[in-house]
């Protein structure tokens, strides 16, 4: 791993050390660690979009789909048939992989905006499916009850201990994601993205590495479900909407495509502007989405993350 990979990390750690200490002189501390743990959620989500889109090359309009399937997975087979939160996540990410796989050897033959309509379809698809399958998802509905997760014994029901928990495993996700970049299935990702001719003629498995990273993503988003729906204890299928997928590829876009940083930087931002300011427009938040995407498409092309090393050398000029 880069030194300034080892920063960044060190620094992300501090960072979430001092935020639950710093948060409980604010009176709002539940509101702004709820925020957090949303975050954490989507970062998950985000982390494997960025490897798909950015270091592969590969677009989805879908993981909305993967994420409520992990979702509805684990509240289903804790509900239902009464099984362990986190055998009924285990479930989840097997069959969520096992989907991907089957989706994404067809799908992946495609490329550009092809390949974005066919995710785009699949994941209506899942949708369509979440609402009509009244007995088995509850429909329009959906259904509560869902148990929370618990170690040892030990209930993760207060938003300390699942901020806690969502964050540690978006550090283990983020450095494994990190580890990944930088190994051989990195370079072959990257070079695949300039130019898949160009891969194939130097020996790289380009539909290989493709399938092998759509699942890649496609099992983050299902262990993000999974903590999305053992923590809020509902679900219904307008949470997996392809407004959804929007979001998440904005977020992606935002920060940075081709940095992994940059997703987690739109990630946060996006998620704390939804939660504290664009919930105003109501129904016509995604307008404001939209002019923020267009904003930073025709300004800065690489994302806010190319602007952190611009301040930082500002900074030490002054």
């Amino acid at each position: 791993m880069q030194s300034s990979n080892r920063k960044a990390l060190l620094g992300l750690t501090l960072f979430l050390i001092l935020f639950p200490v710093v948060a409980m002189n604010v009176s709002a501390i539940g509101h702004y660690l709820d925020i957090m743990i949303f975050v954490g959620i989507y970062c998950l989500i985000n982390m494997g979009l960025s490897l798909l889109m950015g270091y592969a090359g590969q677009i989805s309009l879908g993981h909305a789909a993967f994420f409520g399937l992990g979702a509805y997975t684990s509240g289903i087979l804790c509900t239902k048939f009464s099984m362990s939160p986190w055998l009924a996540m285990v479930a989840g990410v097997g069959i969520t992989a096992l989907v991907a796989y089957i989706v994404g050897v067809p799908s992946l033959k495609l490329k550009g905006h092809y390949l974005a309509m066919a995710t785009l379809g699949f994941g209506v698809i899942v949708h369509i499916f979440f609402n009509e399958e009244v007995s088995l998802t509850g429909g329009p509905s959906g259904f509560s009850d869902i148990p929370g997760l618990s170690i040892l014994g030990f209930s993760l029901n207060s938003d300390l201990s699942y901020y806690i928990l969502v964050w540690f495993l978006v550090l283990l996700t983020l450095i494994f994601s990190l580890n990944v970049i930088h190994s051989r299935i990195g370079r072959a990702l990257r070079s695949l993205h300039d130019s898949e001719l160009a891969a194939d003629a130097m020996g790289v498995e380009t539909s290989r590495y493709k399938v092998m990273i759509f699942v890649l993503s496609a099992v983050y988003a299902s262990v993000a479900g999974s903590l999305y729906t053992h923590y809020v204890g509902f679900l219904s299928p307008s949470s997996f909407d392809f407004f959804l997928s929007i979001k998440l590829v904005m977020m992606v876009v935002v920060g940075g495509m081709h940095n992994i940083w940059g997703a987690l930087l739109g990630t946060w931002l996006l998620t704390f502007l939804g939660n504290e300011w664009l919930h105003v427009f109501h129904d016509f938040d995604i307008l404001v989405y939209g002019a923020i995407l267009l904003a930073v498409v025709m300004f800065l092309p690489d994302g806010l993350v190319h602007l952190v090393p611009r301040m930082s050398r500002v900074w030490k000029r002054g």
